[in-house]
């Protein structure tokens, strides 16, 4: 009976080859891919010719995180309610869980309500909506409202500020450290320009939504109390939504120690840039810093976008219950180039495992695909399976046998 198994074991194998080939080397292709070119016509402007008078600045494209400028971006200062950007990528975490909803009535506490500096003026008991304190926090940096929702979420102000440190670690904001919700000066309430940038870089790529309350220009909400019923103004404290024509937000922020910040957002020929002063010594400061970085980043951007992602071919394993297994690429690529470089000649190299041997799970990485600008890499995205194929075992390649005897 053994000498039978082995027998049609053996011939299992040879009905499939394929399982025991190997292939030298990697699988390698080349092209040239298709691309959006939206560098415009006008000379880019010199990096020396840039002055920011404030001390920290960033400038970064937000799609791909790109660093296009900076100065003193990793010294640690008070961002003021700049601070307010991490509350809302948090309330818009818990309105993509579920955890929340935009119509939940708020009940505002006596301690929401204590809050200094910037506020609504919210009373205890007072209830307004989420998307009503959205509105607060985004437009007229409101202190009370970010803490009503903080209390709303969490249950307390400190439970929501070790949650705001967590997704902190998480977005690798290295020199960051909140201390509250809402950005009132406190000992150790510090971060950078950078770590401002890359949570603001979360919050606009992953909840574009937040550009419809981060643009509102002028808004009345209503206070409901045992006073009565009155409308308050809201006025929008980002005066470059009105003074810059690019301009999409994001959050200022000033107190007596952080002086003038800002995480200004801006968009012009589908780039997204993000522009981060820290410590300006005025309002005005702080804004034409930030338009004579959005100005260099425009002026000297050039965005690849990979409009097409090409389907590819599957690709052999050794020793599984299937020949081959479908791969995909992991998303589009795109690129921001500040060099002038043509980038109708970026080429595209695709690299596969040579030895991808059974068992494969979905989503396993199976090689790369690599962009490379005038000989030197750029960037890359994983080819993962599209399918899991399992190990071969005696009683697969009995089945298999006993499948091909019947044909």
């Amino acid at each position: 009976m053994k000498f039978v198994l082995a027998v049609i074991l053996s011939v299992a194998l040879c009905v499939h080859p394929v399982y025991a080939m190997e292939i030298r080397g990697p699988i390698l292709y080349t092209d040239v891919q298709e691309t959006t070119n939206t560098q415009e016509t006008t000379e880019s402007p010199k990096e020396e010719s840039i002055i920011v008078s404030a001390p920290s600045a960033i400038l970064m494209e937000a799609s791909t995180g790109q660093v296009i400028y900076e100065k003193d971006a990793d010294t640690q200062r008070p961002p003021a309610s700049v601070t307010k950007v991490m509350t809302l990528l948090l309330i818009f975490d818990a309105l993509e869980e579920g955890k929340i909803s935009l119509e939940d009535e708020v009940t505002t506490s006596e301690y929401a309500a204590s809050m200094g500096g910037s506020q609504v003026f919210l009373e205890p008991g007072e209830v307004q909506t989420v998307d009503t304190l959205i509105k607060c926090i985004s437009v007229a940096s409101a202190n009370d409202a970010c803490v009503t929702m903080a209390e709303y979420i969490c249950g307390s102000e400190e439970a929501f500020v070790e949650q705001m440190n967590k997704r902190a670690e998480k977005l690798e904001m290295k020199n960051t450290h909140f201390v509250n919700c809402n950005g009132l000066d406190a000992e150790g309430h510090l971060t950078t320009a950078r770590d401002i940038a890359l949570m603001s870089k979360e919050l606009i790529t992953t909840y574009p939504q937040i550009y419809d309350y981060c643009k509102i220009w002028m808004e009345n909400i209503t206070h409901t109390t045992k006073k009565g019923t009155s409308e308050f103004g809201l006025t929008n404290t980002n005066k470059l939504i009105r003074q810059y024509e690019y301009a999409t937000g994001l959050k200022t922020g000033s107190t007596s120690q952080a002086k003038f910040c800002v995480s200004a957002t801006a968009q012009k020929n589908e780039i997204d840039l993000i522009a981060v002063i820290m410590a300006a010594d005025d309002s005005k400061t702080r804004v034409k810093d930030a338009i004579t970085l959005f100005n260099y980043g425009f002026g000297k951007c050039n965005k690849y976008k990979e409009e097409h992602m090409e389907k590819l071919a599957p690709v052999s394993v050794q020793r599984g219950v299937k020949k081959e297994v479908k791969i995909e690429q992991k998303g589009a690529f795109s690129y921001i180039d500040t060099t002038g470089s043509d980038l109708n000649s970026i080429e595209r190299k695709i690299v596969i495992d040579s030895k991808i041997k059974a068992p494969v799970k979905k989503g396993d990485k199976l090689g790369e695909i690599q962009y490379y600008l005038n000989g030197d890499q750029i960037g890359e995205r994983d080819i993962l399976a599209m399918e899991t194929v399992e190990e071969i075992t005696y009683k697969s390649a009995l089945e298999g046998v006993a499948k091909e005897l019947l044909l």
